[in-house]
């Protein structure tokens, strides 16, 4: 059987030909892009594309009307970028995450998408650009070095719109959870060892206190995205764009994106920098190392059922082992660490490519846009699951906790007052040597009355300031 001939069609460029694929909506800049770069199979997030869509569609509105774009040639391109906002020709933006520098090629494999869609919206062919260009009419008053870092920023304004949302939720689930837990006395530890009593809601009001500050460091990072270098095109000086099109299109992008955008004062610094891709960064690898932090901690409490702390149950999602019967893991937890590895992995390479710009323009923005918004996306989803299959599920075992608070060496702390440090040491000493409780060896010395002891060492009224002296 004969193998069925591929159509193309041949498109020309300073470089020579390329062949395109018929029915193909890109062209031959994305056509080579995707026979040079073929690294990683990895394409430009849904956001990115979003954005990008956005800038021309703008752009397109725009520069028709400033009276440089012919009006039907920019509806028909704004139609287009309007359709795939909405869903639709999706599967033509291939380029991979790593391409050449500055990510001219994703720029231009959206240009060429448009254009040609444009072309068929005028009742014309692919590829007859005399019509409508990817260069002259798509791109018009842009370059890729204003628009894609423009579009990782309305890009990354919006994940982390979806991401705050969800670490204020987690943050409520653990204050509801602190609720739930206040009357619960435990033993605190610190170093890993015995420390004063604490209660298992005040722990758990923690945690949630911490979410609320990662909340606050996402919205000022948030903040700091919405200021944009479009209109900058080559190297931050305007050239070949209308005096009036970069306030113009910070305005239509607002309306478009439904953010508050403004206009960087120094174009040349908004291209030259990416501090606020980095600071957007650094909220996430913070966030994401407290989280880690929490998560241990409740694989922490949760250990055992028999041999480990086991002063709380999370909920039992899976059986935890192919191998050993009744096994139930700390799963959700345990996804969440690795989410969040990941994330500081990213953070290095957007601080290692945020460092290596030079001159007038940074060209390692495609891997940026890539790990940014993959790590906005993973602690979205990361953060929801932990918060919906972990937090609010959580139980805790009382009479565990109790029994630590009661038996923890560190009670002999609520001593200084009646005793002294020293002789309390020497009480702490002699009750771990011989298993025994700070109470039994306090009363045994003579130190306190079992009524004395009794008051002195109850663990609930150590969970609060003051300095405790019973009559």
């Amino acid at each position: 059987m004969a193998e069925e001939t591929v159509k193309v069609r041949i498109e020309k460029d300073s470089i020579g030909e390329e062949q395109v694929p018929a029915d193909a909506y890109y062209g031959l800049h994305t056509s080579r892009s995707l026979r040079i770069f073929q690294v990683s199979g990895l394409k430009a997030h849904p956001l990115l594309v979003d954005a990008y869509m956005m800038i021309k569609m703008a752009a397109a509105q725009v520069n028709a009307e400033l009276g440089l774009l012919d009006k039907e040639v920019a509806d028909a391109i704004a139609k287009a970028a309007q359709e795939v906002l909405d869903g639709k020709l999706r599967d033509q933006f291939l380029v991979d995450v790593f391409q050449m520098g500055a990510g001219t090629s994703f720029n231009m494999n959206c240009n060429e998408v448009l254009a040609n869609r444009a072309l068929e919206i005028l009742g014309a062919s692919k590829g007859e650009y005399s019509r409508v260009n990817p260069n002259d009419h798509v791109n018009m008053g842009q370059s890729t070095n204003d628009t894609f870092p423009t579009a990782m920023r309305i890009s990354g304004r919006k994940a982390l719109a979806q991401l705050i949302p969800q670490v204020e939720l987690l943050a409520d689930a653990l204050y509801e959870r602190a609720q739930a837990f206040d009357g619960i006395v435990k033993a605190g530890r610190t170093h890993l060892q015995d420390a004063v009593p604490i209660r298992l809601g005040q722990e758990f009001a923690a945690y949630g206190a911490t979410m609320r500050k990662c909340a606050k460091r996402l919205s000022a990072a948030a903040e700091s995205l919405e200021e944009l270098g479009i209109g900058g095109t080559a190297a931050g000086t305007g050239l070949n764009a209308h005096p009036e099109y970069p306030a113009r299109m910070v305005k239509r992008l607002s309306e478009l994106a439904g953010f508050q955008f403004r206009l960087a004062p120094d174009l040349r610094e908004a291209m030259q920098s990416h501090l606020p891709i980095e600071e957007a960064s650094s909220a996430l690898r913070l966030l994401a190392l407290e989280l880690i932090r929490i998560a241990n901690d409740l694989r922490l409490l949760s250990s055992g059922p028999t041999t480990g702390f086991a002063e709380i149950m999370l909920p039992p999602l899976q059986p935890g082992s192919s191998i050993m019967p009744g096994k139930v893991n700390p799963s959700v937890p345990e996804m969440l660490n690795m989410v969040c590895f990941q994330v500081v992995g990213n953070d290095l390479t957007i601080s290692m490519a945020g460092q290596a710009g030079q001159l007038e323009l940074n060209v390692m923005m495609p891997v940026m846009a890539h790990n940014l918004l993959m790590s906005s996306q993973i602690l979205e989803n990361g953060v929801r699951i932990f918060r919906e299959f972990c937090v609010k599920g959580i139980k805790a075992d009382e009479e565990r906790c109790r029994r630590y608070a009661e038996s923890t060496m560190a009670l002999a702390t609520a001593l200084n007052p009646y005793i002294g440090y020293a002789r309390a040491a020497e009480v702490a000493k002699e009750a771990l040597a011989t298993r025994r409780t700070i109470r039994e060896v306090v009363v045994e010395k003579g130190l306190l009355s079992p009524e004395k002891a009794a008051e002195v060492l109850d663990p609930m009224p150590m969970t609060e300031p003051g300095i405790r002296k019973v009559s």
